[in-house]
């Protein structure tokens, strides 16, 4: 993946370029990061990509705005104040986050119904990185355990198999999955309900049988599980929001 220095005049915005052996025709993703994406099929010569590409400028301009546009409305989360009154959702319920003196030297993060409770040394109540890496690393793990059970069944119900799983915290993926099978997923998922977490697994998985974005390989995904469109949108119009819990700097 490497960026495109574009012929005459430059474009305000970055451009990815992807060749993708899969792909039957040149497109061109807006991804919810802003980042624009050329898709160009290995066939096609670049010089016609970025032909298409400048042909499309407009289009690429309305998408940009439109996200600038639906981010300034988003309400932005508040950080952490680590008192005890902060909440943060998981499963896709907004949960309390709960911090308890103990005589520990590192943080310990435990998950209840209804419930995550940090035990900490009083004195990490002063260091919020330290929290915060605390219960991002616990997220993670979590993410972990339920992204293996998720694809250990649904991969046993496609009769598929995959060979690695990676767990990352991917600025503009959910998931991916290489050509021999090795599955990365977006710990954030643990935020989202359930059902949004199993849907990217499943279409990982699908695409240990088709490695596109064919009809095929979408009536693939609509076959093991039919209710993924609702679970798609979600996604597409609420993912944003999972990062701005304990946000990257």
């Amino acid at each position: 993946m490497t960026a495109i220095p574009l012929e005459g005049p430059q474009p305000p915005f970055q451009v990815v370029e992807r060749v993708s052996k899969q792909a039957r025709s040149i497109r061109i993703e807006v991804r919810p990061d802003g980042e624009v994406r050329l898709i160009i099929p290995r066939f096609v010569p670049k010089r016609a990509a970025y032909e298409f590409l400048h042909s499309r400028e407009e289009w690429i301009r309305l998408k940009l705005a439109e996200l600038h546009l639906r981010s300034a409305a988003e309400p932005r989360r508040p950080p952490l104040l680590w008192d005890g009154t902060d909440t943060i959702p998981l499963h896709g319920v907004e949960t309390p986050v709960e911090i308890v003196s103990a005589r520990l030297t590192r943080p310990r993060v435990r998950f209840d119904d209804g419930a995550i409770t940090i035990f900490c040394a009083q004195i990490a109540r002063s260091y919020p990185a330290v929290l915060t890496k605390a219960l991002r690393t616990a997220l993670g793990e979590l993410a972990r355990h339920q992204a293996r059970r998720l694809l250990d069944e649904e991969a046993a119900r496609l009769g598929v198999d995959y060979h690695g799983l990676r767990i990352a915290d991917q600025k503009s993926l959910w998931g991916s999955c290489t050509p021999r099978g090795d599955i990365s997923l977006n710990w954030r998922l643990v935020l989202a309900p359930p059902e949004v977490f199993r849907y990217v697994v499943v279409h990982e998985l699908c695409h240990r049988i088709r490695l596109d974005h064919s009809r095929q390989f979408w009536t693939l995904v609509m076959r093991q599980m039919p209710e993924s469109s609702a679970w798609r949108a979600w996604l597409r119009q609420e993912g944003a929001s999972l990062h701005t819990v304990l946000p990257r700097r």
